[in-house]
Order: C-alpha cells, then sequence, then structure tokens
C-alpha cells in the first residue's frame, strides 16, 4: 500500500532514543465482534477473551490472563503489570453497562482464577486461542483495539475521528483542537501506550 508522506509520523523510542517512523493510512482498521463468529469459538475461555479485547481494547495476553477479581474495582479496570506488554500496569474507567454485563459473565467462569483453565498454562491456552480463533476464521484481532480507540474517541470529544470518517485536524476550531489532544492522550493511557502521537495508527491524523 502506497503511504503519503505527509502522513508518517516520527516517534521516539522510549529505550534507546532512536526516532521511530508510525505509517498513518488514515484508513479504518477497526474490527467489531460478530456475534455469529464468536458462536463458532467452541472454547468458552477463549470466547470470553475475545469479549473483553472489545470491550476494553485489551491486548490479546491481557485478555487470556485477565483475572477478574484483581481487575474489577466497580468504576475502574485494573491491569496487572505481569499481564500487560512492557510490564506497565495501567487502568481504565468502566463505563458502560455492556462492559459491566462482559465483567460479570468474567466473574463467573473464572470464579478467582484468570481466564487460563487450571489444566493448561499461559502458553497452551495461546495455542488454543489461536486455533479456535483461525477456525471461526477472526483474523486481525487487533482491530477490536482499533474499534475500542474509536469508540472511546467519539465519546470523549462528540465526533468521529478521522479514520472514521471524521474531519481533518485543520478543520477543527482552536477549542476542539484542544479536546483532540486531550482525548488522545486519554485513549492513549487507555491502551498502554505512552505517547499521545502514537494513536493516529488507530484515530488517523
Amino acid at each position: 500500500m502506497k503511504v503519503n508522506r505527509q502522513n508518517v509520523i516520527a516517534r521516539t523510542n522510549d529505550h534507546y532514543g532512536i526516532p521511530d517512523r508510525v505509517f498513518v493510512t488514515n484508513e479504518s482498521k477497526a474490527q467489531t465482534l460478530i456475534a455469529e463468529q464468536l458462536a463458532k469459538v467452541r472454547d468458552e475461555h477463549v470466547r470470553m477473551s475475545l469479549e473483553l479485547q472489545a470491550a476494553f481494547g485489551l491486548r490479546r495476553e491481557e485478555a487470556i490472563k485477565f483475572i477478574p477479581t484483581y481487575a474489577d474495582r466497580k468504576d475502574t479496570l485494573v491491569l496487572k503489570d505481569t499481564w500487560t506488554k512492557g510490564g506497565k500496569a495501567r487502568e481504565m474507567p468502566i463505563r458502560t453497562e455492556a462492559q459491566r454485563e462482559v465483567l460479570e459473565r468474567a466473574h463467573r467462569m473464572a470464579g478467582r482464577g484468570s481466564l487460563i483453565p487450571a489444566d493448561r498454562n499461559y502458553v497452551q491456552q495461546l495455542r488454543v486461542y489461536e486455533g479456535h480463533t483461525a477456525r471461526a476464521g477472526l483474523s486481525k484481532l487487533h482491530g477490536l483495539r482499533h474499534a475500542y480507540a474509536q469508540q472511546r474517541y467519539k465519546e470523549l470529544t462528540g465526533w468521529r475521528c478521522l479514520a472514521a470518517g471524521g474531519p481533518e485536524f485543520g478543520a477543527l476550531t482552536p477549542e476542539q483542537k484542544a479536546q483532540d489532544k486531550e482525548a488522545r492522550l486519554t485513549i492513549s493511557r487507555e491502551l498502554g501506550h505512552e505517547k499521545e502521537g502514537v494513536t493516529a495508527i488507530y484515530l488517523g491524523r
């Protein structure tokens, strides 16, 4: 895919100070979880992990290792450092009834444990996850994080992001530009990123 040079954003690598390049196409990569596809996933723990990915924008590993009794703090979701990329614990709000309903079902399934069955370890459950999602025709599941980010952007600003058909940054008023920046910072933190600029991958720029 040809990328417009204007949509290549330099990003600094936190560990080495080396500029990385983030390619932004301004095309939405959001993916929703279709009930018919989810029903084809035969493993109930994998289905639950997928629902958590969709509801909270979790990474695959986070959703597999998820322990409801640890994570659920009533109005806040807390992710343990041992579940996350880079070992950085983080929090995000529990905002909707739909999220609460998914969490309640996760509680009932996992009890005081995680979404890894007692007779499996993480690597084994990851293989089960990969096998079941492939057989169900589910691919590019990182798109669930894109969908979460785009939904949150609309909630926080009141308009759709560029990748979802919203206005270009230059068309925003000064007040809207300030809202845009604050929304992107919030979404970046919720997705487990340090920099606001990385949200361009999910939202466009």
